[in-house]
C-alpha cells in the first residue's frame, strides 16, 4: 500500500478520488460515524459530562481496515465532510488509527475535484477542537434530553415514542398552527370582476380596489347588490394610466434550506429525498464517456459565498451563451447572513460548463432534475435583471374605483435560464387614456370567506425553521423524517396534519418543559453552540447551565404529568353499551375504544374532519375472496384477508382455532442473485404496500412498486415494476442506474 492514506465518509467518494491520485495514495471510507454513544444506556457522565465512546455496532470490521491502512501509512489525511460533523467523524477515526511516527492531519474540500484535492493536500491542518466540542455538546445535549423525556412519555403516553431537543420543537409549530386553524372563525367577504372594453381592443377586467375613497371591504350581499347597482348606473371611465419600468432581479444561489424548499415547490421533493440525491451529485457519478465526476459542490451549507474562479466561468458561459446583454455591469455579490456559517460556499455546479442538457442520458431522472434546478438557479445568479413594463390602469364607477394591471416583459434576462421563478396573473393592457369612456360587457360577483392560516408545507416548514433559528439545514429533513416516523404527523394534501398523539405529545412538553419547548430558547441554545465552535464558550459550561434548569424541570415534570395511557376522552358514548368512548394509542395507530373493556370490546377507527370533530369511520363488511386452495392445517378453503393497516394476506377462516396464515405471493421469483425466494406482498405499519423476498431475512430485497416478471429489455435485470403516476401505469426497471420505461400495454 502507498505511504499516504486519505480516509473519507463515503464510500461513493472512493472511486471519485482515487483517479486524481497517484500509486502514493490509498483511499478508504469510514462508511459515516465510527464510534457514538452506547444505544442502551446513556453513555455521559452527568457531573463531567465525560461521554462514553463505542464503535458503532456492525462497524467493527469498517475500524479494523482503516486502522491495518493506517498502520501501513507514512501520512494519514482525514477527510469527511467540511462541516461540524465531518469534523467528528475525523475526530473519532483519528482516535482509533492514531500510532507512534504517524502523522494524522484533516483535510477538507468544498468539491470533489482534481484542483480541490491536490490544494487541500497542500494545505493540511489539524484537528479542530472547538468545531468537535460544538458537535460533540450537541449530541450530548441531544442524548440528555431524549434519554430522560422519552422513557416519561412512554409511561404517560405510549411506548416507544420520542421527544427530541429540536423535533419537539418542530412539532409545536405544526401543532400551534392547527389550533390557530381550529379557532379560527371565518369572515365572509365579496370580490367582484368587471369585464370591460376601451375605445381599442382587447376587453380585460377591472377589479374593485375602494369604495367611497376607502380599501373595498364588502361583506355582505346587500353591500354586494349596492355596488353592483352604483357601477352599472354611473357607467366606467378611466381615471388614471401609471406607466413604469420595472427590473426583477434574480435570488442568490441556493443555500441547503432554499434547496430544499424550492425542490419541495418545484419537483415535489421530500426533504430527505433532496438531500440524499444532492450527497450523490456532490460525491461523485459516472457520466459515461466523461468519466466518474462530482458534479456540485457540498450540500449543507448556508453560504451564498461563490469562490471567484466560479465567477470568472459564470461569466464566461453567460457571455458565450447569450451574450453580453445578459451579462450585468458588474459581478453579482450575495451576502451571507451574519448569523451563518461561512466556512464552504453556496451550492453551485462544479463546473458550469457541464450542462444538465450534457449529462440528461447519463443520470436518473431525480439526480437530472435536481441538478438542472441547482445549475439554473447558479447561472441566474450571475445573469442581468429582467425587464417589465408596468401598466396600472384606474378607473371610476360612481362612488366605485376599479383596478387592472398589465406587464409586459421587455428583456428576459435571467429568465432566460431560470424561467417561471415569478408567475404574474397581469396581462397586457390596450393604450388607453384619462377619461376614455369602458363599455361593460360582464360583470360577475363572488361570495367568499377569509381562509385559517394554511398549515405547513415541507417547503413552508423548513423555512420557518431556518427563519426562527431552530435547528441547522442539515438537521431539517432528519427532524421531519422523525415526526412523520413516530405518527406525530401526516401528510395531507402535502401539508402537515398533527395527529392526535402529535398533539398530546406537544400540549404535555409544552405544559411541562416551557423553556426546552421555547422557539427563542431553542434559536439560543444554536447560537451558544456556534460560540463553542469559534471558541467562545466552554462546551461544559453551556452543558452545567442547560441541565441546571432542565432535571429539576423534569423532576416536576416526573412527579406531575397527567397519565393518558389508558385513553382520552372522546366525547362519543358506545354505541354498545352507552359507556364513554376513549381515544387509545396502539400499535396500529390511533383509535377508539370503549372504556368498558373488557366486558364490551367495541373499538372504532376515525378520523377528524376540518373543525376537529370526530368522524367515525365504520367498518365496510367485505367477503373474504377464496384462493382454491386448502389449509394445510385443517383443510378449509383459504381466503385473502386484510390488516388492520390495509394490507392483504392469506388465512383459513377457521381462526382463532386453525391460526395457518402465510404472505400473499406475487409469483415473480427475487431478482437477486442466488436466491430462490419469491417476492410477496407486505405492508409497513403506516399502511403502505411493499414487497419483498419470501426467504426474508437471508434475503433482504424489497421494492415499493408491483413487480412484473419480464426481464429488463435495456440493462437486463430479471424484472420490472409497474408504476402509477399522473401520466397513467408505466412499466420500468426498478434499477436506479437504468432508465428504461414504457406505457402499459406499449409493446417493446
Amino acid at each position: 500500500m502507498g505511504k499516504n492514506l486519505i480516509i473519507v465518509e463515503s464510500p461513493a467518494k472512493v472511486k471519485t478520488i482515487r483517479k486524481f491520485l497517484g500509486k502514493d495514495f490509498a483511499v478508504e471510507a469510514s462508511v459515516g460515524h465510527v464510534r457514538d454513544l452506547p444505544a442502551k444506556t446513556l453513555g455521559v457522565d452527568e457531573k463531567s459530562f465525560a461521554p462514553e465512546y463505542r464503535v458503532i455496532p456492525g462497524k467493527e470490521k469498517v475500524v479494523a481496515k482503516l486502522a491495518k491502512a493506517a498502520a501501513e501509512a507514512e501520512n494519514v489525511y482525514l477527510a469527511p465532510d467540511p462541516d461540524r460533523e465531518g469534523e467528528a467523524i475525523a475526530w473519532h477515526v483519528a482516535e482509533l488509527v492514531r500510532g507512534k511516527g504517524r502523522t494524522v492531519r484533516r483535510i477538507q474540500f468544498n468539491e470533489i475535484t482534481s484542483r480541490a484535492v491536490h490544494e487541500a493536500l497542500a494545505h493540511p491542518r489539524d484537528l479542530d477542537e472547538n468545531l468537535f466540542n460544538s458537535q460533540q455538546a450537541r449530541r450530548i445535549l441531544d442524548r440528555i434530553v431524549g434519554y430522560k423525556v422519552s422513557p416519561l412519555l412512554w409511561k404517560k403516553v405510549k411506548r416507544g415514542i420520542s421527544a427530541g431537543r429540536v423535533q419537539s420543537v418542530a412539532l409545536k409549530l405544526i401543532v400551534d398552527r392547527e389550533k390557530e386553524r381550529l379557532a379560527f372563525e371565518p369572515q365572509e367577504y365579496w370580490t367582484f370582476k368587471a369585464r370591460v372594453l376601451g375605445p381599442e381592443p382587447p376587453a380585460f377586467d377591472l377589479e374593485l380596489a375602494k369604495v367611497s375613497g376607502k380599501k373595498a371591504e364588502v361583506g355582505s350581499r346587500e353591500s354586494a347588490e349596492a355596488v353592483e347597482a352604483e357601477a352599472k348606473a354611473k357607467g366606467f371611465a378611466v381615471a388614471a394610466v401609471d406607466e413604469k419600468e420595472r427590473a426583477r432581479h434574480p435570488g442568490p444561489p441556493f443555500i441547503t434550506s432554499t434547496l430544499q424548499q424550492e425542490a419541495n415547490r418545484r419537483l415535489g421533493y421530500t426533504a430527505k429525498r433532496t438531500m440524499s440525491t444532492a450527497q450523490r451529485l456532490y460525491e461523485g457519478v459516472d457520466l459515461g464517456s466523461l468519466g466518474t465526476q462530482a458534479l456540485i459542490t457540498y450540500m449543507r451549507t448556508d453560504s451564498v459565498r461563490i469562490a471567484q474562479e466560479a465567477l470568472d466561468a459564470a461569466r464566461e458561459y453567460i457571455l458565450e451563451a447569450w451574450g453580453a446583454d445578459f451579462y450585468p455591469d458588474k459581478t453579482r455579490v450575495f451576502k451571507t447572513k451574519s448569523s451563518a456559517q461561512d466556512a464552504h460556499e453556496a451550492i453551485r455546479p462544479v463546473d458550469v460548463h457541464i450542462t444538465p442538457a450534457q449529462v440528461k442520458a447519463a443520470l436518473p431522472a431525480d439526480q437530472y432534475r435536481l441538478y438542472k434546478l441547482i445549475w439554473e438557479r447558479f447561472v441566474a445568479c450571475q445573469m442581468a435583471a429582467a425587464r417589465f413594463w408596468d401598466t396600472t390602469v384606474t378607473a371610476k364607477a360612481g362612488k366605485t374605483e376599479w383596478k387592472a394591471k398589465g406587464e409586459r416583459l421587455l428583456f428576459a434576462g435571467y429568465m432566460a435560464a431560470y424561467g417561471g421563478e415569478e408567475k404574474s396573473e397581469a396581462a397586457e393592457l390596450p393604450r388607453l387614456a384619462p377619461g376614455d369612456d369602458l363599455a361593460l360587457q360582464d360583470f360577475g360577483k363572488e361570495q367568499k370567506f377569509t381562509q385559517p392560516p394554511p398549515r405547513y408545507t415541507e417547503a413552508s416548514l423548513v423555512k420557518e425553521l431556518e427563519d426562527k433559528g431552530i435547528g441547522r439545514p442539515s438537521t431539517y429533513a432528519t427532524i421531519i423524517e422523525t415526526l412523520q416516523g413516530r405518527e406525530y404527523v401526516r401528510m395531507a394534501e402535502r401539508r402537515f396534519a398533527p395527529t392526535d398523539l402529535g398533539m398530546v405529545v406537544s400540549d404535555m412538553l409544552a405544559e411541562h418543559f416551557a423553556t426546552l419547548m421555547d422557539v427563542g430558547f431553542t434559536a439560543s441554545m444554536e447560537e451558544a453552540l456556534d460560540k463553542v465552535a469559534e471558541g467562545s464558550q466552554d462546551w461544559v459550561g453551556l452543558l452545567q447551565a442547560f441541565t441546571g434548569e432542565f432535571y429539576p424541570t423534569l423532576s416536576q415534570a416526573t412527579k406531575n404529568m397527567t397519565q393518558v395511557k389508558t385513553g382520552l376522552d372522546a366525547g362519543l358514548a358506545c354505541d354498545v353499551c352507552g359507556k364513554p368512548m376513549a381515544i387509545k394509542f396502539g400499535k396500529a395507530g390511533t383509535f377508539l375504544a370503549c372504556t368498558g373493556y373488557p366486558a364490551c370490546t367495541n373499538t372504532k377507527n376515525f378520523l377528524r374532519n376540518d373543525k376537529g370533530e370526530i368522524v367515525i369511520q365504520e367498518k365496510e363488511p367485505q367477503e373474504a375472496q377464496g384462493t382454491g386452495r386448502e389449509c394445510p392445517k385443517c383443510g378449509r378453503e383459504l381466503v385473502i384477508k386484510r390488516t388492520r393497516s390495509g394490507g392483504r394476506f392469506i388465512a383459513c377462516p377457521g381462526y382463532p382455532e386453525c391460526t395457518h396464515a402465510e404472505s400473499l405471493s406475487t409469483g415473480v421469483p427475487c431478482p437477486r442473485e442466488g436466491c430462490d425466494g419469491t417476492l410477496v406482498e407486505k405492508s409497513s405499519k403506516r399502511g403502505k404496500v411493499f414487497y419483498s423476498c419470501s426467504n426474508y431475512p437471508r434475503c433482504d430485497y424489497a421494492m415499493w412498486n408491483p413487480p412484473v416478471q419480464e426481464p429488463c429489455p435495456a440493462c437486463g435485470f430479471p424484472i420490472l415494476e409497474r408504476k402509477t403516476t399522473k401520466q397513467g401505469t408505466r412499466i420500468g426497471c426498478p434499477q436506479k442506474t437504468c432508465r428504461y420505461s414504457r406505457s402499459e400495454g406499449e409493446e417493446e
